[in-house]
């Protein structure tokens, strides 16, 4: 039982009655922090305190009044500024707390306990296993973890294994690397010397060639996608975006997101798909990176909200100079929406939204879709695209291809420690949009001095 008015609480406790409350006028404990011996133990009783408490109980349960009083308990209690969880993944990458829990834990137990379980106490046992029984073995370039698998699987995974994917693993997604059936020993001779020609394959080289050639056609899935929505929205993106990214509904733009040293934190694309709806798309293991920094950056009050849709979004990429041939016959829409725009259109019967981009250099679009309509997509590219030389491929090709076109990859390329412009982005930031952005004056700054060396292709 508990009395909001009176502030107090009670519950039965092994034959007697404990009862306890909040005070209006609680006194602030180890501000400059707890003491290093205060493990398991308790403040000194305190009864001038809890005297205000005790009247007011009394009244609601007389019996109290006369009642042989066994212990008074007195310890501290965390609580956080905003009276909320410190839920989520901390400044250190992987690294996630459940802690201030505000008097709220056994409230809250269920609901986190729930968000941990989903982090499957026994995969994460399995792989710290492995990577402890493997610590010190020599491990070659694109090295797979093999421990915990499968934990998440796109919606075509057994289209895949029907053509021989060899699977990797990223942020828990089993996502292929590259078909087996694609192999060639004609491109034996690409191999790389040395170690890194171990964990390789002849199809990464067909299927890169396919792309450029034809198409290629890739189930980009597992990469994380966040939905920006609500009032408050633009501003946000506008006031941590270094482009401008509240263009017109359609638009689709290529920016980063800088701390204020003008360090990259972040680097994905926007697309605004309707005046209150921005759909944002980053590397699979960024999601959670990506979207804890936008958390970070919301006002009080602003009418924002931030959501993670991974799963709830098949993507396919259609890559190559045969992509239009290849789509065109499956849908009514125009397909003549030009370079970074978007459109939802239909694509053999699947609606779906359609963003004119790239990863590769090619001509082509992204088509997201519902995961319960994305194996009729798959099927239905596949079969369209097989007359004009289509070859599915897998993310070993799409690394080789971006990296020949000169696109980024945020942690390896690209950090915190990087500027847009010594990353040789600076065609992506708009120093003179209204309001600026984070990291602007940083970004003045290092322009007024250019730096003296760029990342270049």
């Amino acid at each position: 039982m508990r009395d909001p008015d009176r502030l107090v609480y009670f519950r039965e406790d092994v034959g007697g009655l404990v009862f306890g409350g909040y005070e209006r006028d609680p006194v602030p404990w180890s501000v400059r922090g707890v003491p290093a011996d205060f493990n398991n133990r308790l403040l000194p009783p305190d009864w001038d305190r809890f005297l205000p408490l005790a009247e007011p109980a009394g009244r609601l349960v007389p019996a109290i009044v006369d009642a042989e009083v066994v212990r008074l308990v007195n310890g501290p209690e965390a609580f956080t500024p905003d009276g909320e969880f410190l839920l989520g993944e901390t400044e250190v990458r992987g690294l996630h707390v459940a802690a201030g829990f505000c008097a709220h834990g056994i409230a809250g137990a269920g609901g986190v306990g729930k968000v941990a379980a989903e982090r499957s106490r026994g995969r994460v046992v399995e792989r710290a296993t492995e990577v402890y029984a493997t610590y010190y073995d020599v491990l070659y370039p694109n090295h797979e973890r093999t421990s915990g698998r499968p934990l998440r699987v796109p919606a075509v995974v057994e289209r895949h294994r029907a053509l021989g994917a060899v699977f990797g693993e990223k942020a828990g997604w089993e996502r292929v690397n590259w078909y087996a059936s694609n192999e060639d020993p004609a491109h034996e001779h690409f191999r790389p010397s040395g170690w890194s020609g171990r964990n390789w394959s002849t199809a990464i080289v067909t299927e890169h060639l396919a792309t450029r050639a034809t198409a290629g056609l890739f189930d980009e899935s597992s990469f994380s996608k966040l939905e920006v929505t609500g009032p408050g929205a633009a501003d946000l993106l506008e006031r941590c975006c270094a482009n401008r990214v509240a263009r017109g509904v359609g638009a689709v733009t290529y920016t980063q997101l800088l701390n204020t040293r003008a360090g990259i934190e972040c680097d994905l694309t926007v697309t605004r798909q309707g005046n209150d709806r921005f759909f944002l798309v980053t590397g699979t293991a960024f999601g959670g990176h990506d979207e804890s920094w936008l958390q970070r950056h919301v006002r009080d009050d602003e009418p924002v909200s931030i959501r993670d849709v991974t799963s709830s979004r098949a993507c396919f990429a259609l890559w190559g100079p045969a992509a239009r041939a290849i789509l065109s016959p499956l849908t009514g829409d125009d397909l003549g929406f030009g370079y970074m725009a978007a459109r939802p259109i239909t694509v053999a019967d699947v609606p779906l939204w359609a963003l004119r981009v790239t990863y590769v250099g090619e001509l082509g679009w992204e088509l997201y879709a519902a995961p319960d309509l994305a194996l009729h997509l798959w099927d239905a590219l596949v079969d369209a695209g097989t007359p004009h030389g289509l070859v599915p491929g897998g993310y070993r090709a799409i690394d080789s291809l971006r990296l020949e076109k000169g696109y980024r990859v945020w942690s390896s390329d690209i950090t915190p420690d990087r500027d847009p412009l010594s990353a040789g982005l600076g065609f992506a930031v708009r120093t003179d949009k209204p309001g600026g952005f984070l990291g602007r004056d940083a970004v003045v700054r290092i322009a007024a001095s250019p730096p003296s060396e760029v990342l270049c292709c």
